[in-house]
Formats: C-alpha cells, sequence, structure tokens
C-alpha cells in the first residue's frame, strides 16, 4: 500500500481538480469572446461521436468546472445518460470496495487531467485565432 500511496502523492485528486480549475479560470480570462469559437471544429476525427465546436467545449469545461467546484451532481440526469455503461461495469460492482475505490479515483484523475489538456487546447486555439498564438 506504501507505494501506491506514493504514486499518489505527486498527483492526488485534490491537486488534479486545482490544476483543471485553473485552467479553466485560465481560459476564462484568455477568452474575452467566446462567440469567436462558434463553428470552429475541435481536435477531433469526424467519426468521434463526441466531436463539437469549440464554442461547445468551452462550455462544456466552464460547466463540469462548476460541478466539480460546487459538488452538485444531479443524479437522475447521471442515470440515464449511463445505464450502457452501468451494464459494461457490472462486473465491477462486486468488486472489493477498496478495489473498486481505487479503479474510479484512477479513472477520475485521468479523465480531469484529459479535460485540463482540452481547456488548455480550447485556449490555446482561441489565441492562434485571434493571432496571438505563442
Amino acid at each position: 500500500m506504501q507505494s501506491a500511496e506514493a504514486k499518489f502523492n505527486k498527483n492526488t485528486l485534490f491537486l488534479t481538480l486545482k490544476r483543471y480549475s485553473s485552467a479553466v479560470g485560465d481560459m476564462e480570462k484568455t477568452i474575452l469572446l467566446p462567440s469567436l469559437l462558434r463553428d470552429v471544429p475541435s481536435d477531433c476525427e469526424a467519426a468521434d461521436e463526441t466531436c463539437r465546436d469549440l464554442y461547445t467545449n468551452y462550455l462544456m469545461l466552464k460547466a463540469i468546472r462548476n460541478t466539480v467546484e460546487s459538488s452538485l451532481v444531479a443524479l437522475d440526469d447521471h442515470k440515464s445518460k449511463n445505464t450502457t455503461l452501468t451494464k459494461t461495469l457490472e462486473p465491477f460492482l462486486d468488486a472489493d470496495p477498496e478495489a473498486l475505490f481505487l479503479f474510479h479515483l484512477r479513472g477520475l484523475s485521468n479523465v480531469m487531467s484529459d479535460l485540463t489538456k482540452k481547456t488548455r487546447s480550447v485556449t490555446d486555439k482561441y489565441l492562434d485565432i485571434i493571432g496571438l498564438a505563442n
């Protein structure tokens, strides 16, 4: 257990969430005209179902940050959207609670890191659009 704790000390969930919140804050400070992001495709493949324009991503990333910071989650929405996912995860539901917790903790940490990268990508793309790219 010691090695698992040492591994999470550098990249704790708290720090991951703080980095995400900070990246969204930077995005909001940088993007003064979010409407410029409308109809600008995000970096995704055409077959990807989650492929949206940058404006939609901007709104989604802000909404996720607000949910993370307020800890308010509509449980009914969550259940209806994830019935297929729940069926896929049914074998894991009988697992050891500690193992299940670590599995979800790692997953949440990975998702938040990916969202942080996406947030920085939207910010960089906006700077590119207005001609201030690094």
